[in-house]
């Protein structure tokens, strides 16, 4: 097996780089699909929005205890063995008539996801360190939300040209690809491996979520995750049934999303070593302000263009916040990178599962005051443990 070192990392970085967004890919390629797969498999809205949220629980569960594997067995056999059951349950759910067979395949698909992604994550604090790593971990929010820009774009023409199970077979031969390329060019990045101890992994756990910082700071990116995954089960059905609008233009409106969101990664990279509490306090003042607008213009006019107009602002300043508040809980315990990354990887999508469908579930997609309803939601919670952790360090 190839052991990969600092001044070999070439390729081995650019992997890394294109699995981390394999998150979202697995989800934003089929989001304007969703209305076609309720039509097909004779389901409700809520039954299709599932298939998401099962994904997040299963993705943010497994984060939790695959770091410690990934720390006690490394990084490279695992993610070889992951890509290959995320294949599977790709093409398996392409071909599946069942809406429980598909609950059952998107749990495997956040388990294989979340082996890959802590691994690579992981993969840069084992190669690189100092102002080199602080960079590279800086780039993480903005290289995923490269699955926001390009794959509900190209997930809205292939749900046209072929039907959403496109979607599940692009998927799968994807990681099919993936695997060829780190068997030609991969290797394992961790050098020392540490004994696999439940209780002291337990311990380790349990130091990171004491520790307070840490713990607000995961449930305000868990927060700022919700923003486009509330938008991301919402918005298609708000395009195509309220709108009457088809597939492509809810692909392009979540292409559009996507650069908000990469935008405000590249500021959020920017101001890095801005004072920190100050830049998060006009951003969330701002985005509760805009929200506000959002809710209240409807009485006077509403469109799709004002609608996203709105929901652009929003997602920008939301992608700000999360690649501020990403790159320092990462940062926290250098020591254990691969629990330190399941751990923050992990909440974020617990918090997400649950607020996400439970905001969706209670306030129903029917516009832009329902959708301005959801995020307003959001960003007070947002805003309320902003305080308690400027209070805490203060």
């Amino acid at each position: 097996m190839r052991i990969i070192e600092q001044n070999q990392s070439g390729i081995g970085t650019l992997l890394a780089f294109i699995l981390i967004p394999l998150s979202g890919l697995a989800t934003d390629i089929y989001l304007p699909s969703l209305p076609a797969m309720a039509s097909h498999l004779q389901a409700t809205n809520a039954e299709v929005q599932l298939t998401i949220v099962f994904f997040l629980v299963s993705y943010g569960l497994s984060q939790l205890f695959v770091g410690s594997l990934l720390d006690s067995f490394g990084r490279y056999k695992l993610t070889i063995a992951a890509l290959l059951l995320f294949s599977i349950a790709s093409f398996t759910i392409a071909r599946s008539e069942s809406i429980y067979l598909i609950y059952l395949m998107r749990m495997v698909h956040g388990l294989t996801v979340a082996t890959i992604v802590v691994g690579k994550r992981a993969y840069f604090v084992d190669i690189f360190s100092g102002e080199r790593l602080k960079h590279y971990t800086s780039l993480f929010s903005i290289v995923w939300s490269a699955a926001p820009i390009i794959a509900p774009f190209f997930g809205g023409y292939l749900q046209t040209a072929f039907g959403w199970e496109s979607n599940f077979y692009l998927l799968g031969a994807f990681a099919l690809i993936m695997v060829l390329l780190e068997l030609c060019f991969g290797g394992e990045s961790l050098s020392s491996f540490q004994t696999f101890h439940f209780r002291s992994i337990v311990k380790v756990y349990g130091s990171m979520l004491k520790t307070t910082s840490f713990s607000l700071g995961l449930l305000v990116l868990g927060l700022a995750n919700s923003v486009f995954m509330v938008y991301g089960m919402s918005g298609p059905f708000i395009i195509e049934h309220t709108f009457k609008l088809p597939a492509i233009t809810t692909g392009y409106c979540a292409l559009v999303l996507g650069v908000a969101l990469l935008l405000g990664g590249f500021l959020g990279k920017a101001t890095l070593n801005r004072p920190f509490f100050k830049k998060m306090m006009i951003a969330i003042i701002a985005q509760l302000a805009i929200v506000v607008l959002m809710i209240i213009s409807p009485a006077f006019y509403s469109n799709l263009t004002t609608m996203m107009t709105f929901a652009f602002i929003i997602h920008f300043i939301a992608g700000f916040i999360f690649n501020n508040y990403f790159s320092y809980c990462l940062s926290l315990f250098p020591k254990n990178a691969g629990i330190a990354s399941g751990v923050t990887g992990g909440s974020i999508y617990v918090i997400t599962s649950i607020l996400s469908y439970g905001i969706v579930y209670t306030i129903p997609a029917e516009g832009q005051g329902s959708l301005g309803m959801s995020y307003l939601v959001l960003i007070s919670l947002t805003l309320l443990a902003f305080f308690l952790s400027r209070k805490q360090v203060h």
